[in-house]
């Protein structure tokens, strides 16, 4: 069984100094740029509900460090971290809240009773090994369980140990990478060829089925030339109809990838140095994925820490912040999603959205019949509704607006929304 558990690991609370009006006007974009003290104060959410997830798998050859990294990511983490192949059979699914601060200012302005942030679910996936697409290891359950995911975070072994056996005998990232990409492809070869069979028989009866059929040939088309060539199928540059159209395979490779340099301690600082970090700089850069680099080691470390501990333990190693939330925030680049708030007396909550979605699509994340019975959205852009201190405030500075359902929403808006059903 999977194991879910809700964690606050990553949860900041501000401190009073943090309440400074220059800190308070802190961007979201500027989070990887700022030290570590911002991302661990204390666990002020252990308790809050989370309110949207999105599920990110971490995967990777058996003996790179991604159950010590889901370990270090999900506090209280249950999955063994042992040194043999397939210790992780099945996932374990923890769920993690997403570090804003913006979160804490706005529920300090607003005298909220609780703040409840977006989260992340990150899934541990069992280790695979060259075959896996033919059932070798436990290629099966690997695949199956990698399928229901949003993102792929791949975890690539960048650290040399002797104690730690490496599944192929050496510690070589680019082979690495290729194994599982292979894998990959060679999965969502089989299955686009056997739809591709299945639609042969063209059971479409009515025009708009049959329109579908065709676009998902066109598209399945593409992607097995792709695929045959060794590309992934996000790769292949497709019309939104037809990526809606194939949209029910779930292919492995047209889901999103960001590449995990796990290093060890004494490369924290200065990552650039390792050459085997830039076999996977130069690896991500030709497949158009992400790269972050980060020690699994490290993260654990601090993970046993008090929270008082842990800055000076990370300038003991020549470096200002954790490499998690650096994690959650590319993850969250990755999927193009953006964040917006409500902010009450009651709560203040972080909303997760895709990028381009209007106030009437946000509004219905919260629920449908916000989005149905659309009426307005009182809308204050984050920085404007720090430097007023309340939506009444805003109001009379004239920073509220007053949007309609053409609006798009933007990072860090502050919104109310208006309906009647």
């Amino acid at each position: 069984m999977a194991r879910i558990i809700q964690s606050s690991h990553l949860i900041p609370t501000i401190s009073s100094s943090f309440l400074h009006k220059s800190s308070l006007l802190f961007q979201w974009q500027n989070l990887s740029k700022t030290s570590h003290s911002r991302l661990l104060i204390n666990r002020r959410f252990s308790t809050a509900r989370i309110s949207m997830s999105l599920r990110a798998g971490i995967v990777g050859l058996p003996n790179v460090g991604k159950s010590t990294l889901f370990n270090a990511v999900v506090e209280n983490g249950k999955a063994q971290a042992a040194n043999f192949p397939f210790c992780t059979i099945e996932p374990n699914v923890g769920i993690v809240a997403v570090p804003d601060p913006r979160l804490n200012v706005l529920s300090e302005l607003s005298k909220s009773q609780r703040a409840v942030p977006a989260s992340i679910e990150f899934v541990d996936i069992a280790g695979l090994v060259k075959g896996a697409s033919q059932g070798e290891g436990l290629g099966n359950k690997f695949l199956s369980h990698i399928r229901e995911v949003d993102s792929i975070l791949q975890v690539v072994r960048c650290f040399e140990d002797n104690d730690i056996v490496h599944v192929s005998g050496k510690v070589d990232p680019k082979s690495d990478i290729e194994v599982i990409n292979l894998e990959l492809v060679l999965s969502d070869l089989d299955q686009v060829e056997k739809r591709m069979e299945k639609l042969k028989k063209g059971r479409a009866k009515d025009s708009q089925s049959k329109m579908k059929e065709e676009a998902e040939k066109t598209a399945l088309e593409k992607i097995q030339q792709a695929l045959m060539d060794g590309k992934p199928a996000r790769s292949v540059p497709l019309t939104d109809f037809q990526n809606d159209a194939v949209k029910h395979l779930c292919l492995l490779t047209m889901k999103p990838v960001i590449y995990v340099a796990n290093v060890a301690e004494s490369d924290v600082a200065d990552p650039g140095s390792n050459p085997h970090v830039k076999d996977v700089m130069n690896l991500a850069s030709d497949l158009q994925s992400g790269l972050i680099t980060i020690s699994a080691q490290v993260e654990a470390e601090l993970n046993e820490l008090p929270p008082e501990e842990r800055i000076e333990y990370l300038k003991s190693l020549g470096v200002d912040e954790s490499g998690l939330g650096n994690l959650i925030r590319a993850t969250y680049s990755l999927l193009g999603l953006r964040t917006y708030f409500t902010s009450g007396e009651k709560e203040t909550k972080a909303w997760t959205i895709q990028s381009g979605m209007t106030a009437p699509q946000a509004a219905g994340v919260i629920h449908s019949d916000f989005e149905r019975g659309f009426i307005r959205a009182e809308t204050v852009a984050y920085k404007d509704f720090v430097s007023a201190g309340s939506f009444a405030a805003a109001r009379e500075k004239g920073l509220l607006r007053s949007e309609g359902k053409d609006y798009v929403v933007q990072e860090g808006d502050v919104m109310l929304f208006r309906f009647n059903v």
